[in-house]
């Protein structure tokens, strides 16, 4: 873990534990990297509830009751539907706070118009909701970790923000 990171992480718990809140996931293309990243924080399990590995569509709709429709009108990895799925865990969970991730992790999958390392973010709460689309390669020469890594890292940080804005 990068000590970027870890500085986040423990921010993020500290005003969490503070505030007497709890967070909860929502992952596609990053696959468990954020709750992971989340709970090597010693006590993490005072404001961490856990989360969802929606890997699928048919997990998105069925278990975080994202729309079908949605998927299909913008696609899997898009801002609405990973706003949708940080409202989806979060409801499921009943957390205080939810963030979500869907991307193109690559090598493959990637289109022109989401290319790989296109990856949309969101962070929900009942003060505020954000969603995001980040493009984290400029050539092939990314790999499917380093998206994986940059885009966990990049959502730390909006959250970080968000609790950080929300509490004011």
């Amino acid at each position: 873990m990068e000590l970027s990171d870890r500085i986040l992480v423990k921010e993020i718990g500290a005003i969490l534990r503070q505030n007497g809140q709890t967070l909860s996931v929502a992952e596609s293309c990053t696959g468990g990297l954020v709750g992971m990243l989340l709970t090597s924080e010693p006590g993490s399990s005072k404001w961490f509830a856990g989360g969802v590995i929606a890997y699928t569509d048919r997990i998105k709709t069925d278990l975080l009751g994202v729309p079908s429709e949605m998927i299909q009108e913008f696609g899997a990895v898009s801002n609405e539907v990973v706003a949708a799925m940080a409202g989806g865990v979060r409801n499921l969970t009943g957390t205080d706070y939810s963030v979500s991730i869907s991307g193109i992790a690559g090598p493959t999958g990637g289109t022109h118009e989401k290319p790989v390392g296109t990856v949309c973010m969101a962070v929900d709460s009942d003060g505020f909701s954000t969603a995001v689309m980040k493009h984290f390669s400029h050539s092939h020469s990314y790999s499917r970790e380093v998206v994986r890594q940059a885009s966990a890292s990049y959502l730390l940080g909006m959250l970080y923000s968000g609790l950080r804005k929300d509490g004011k």
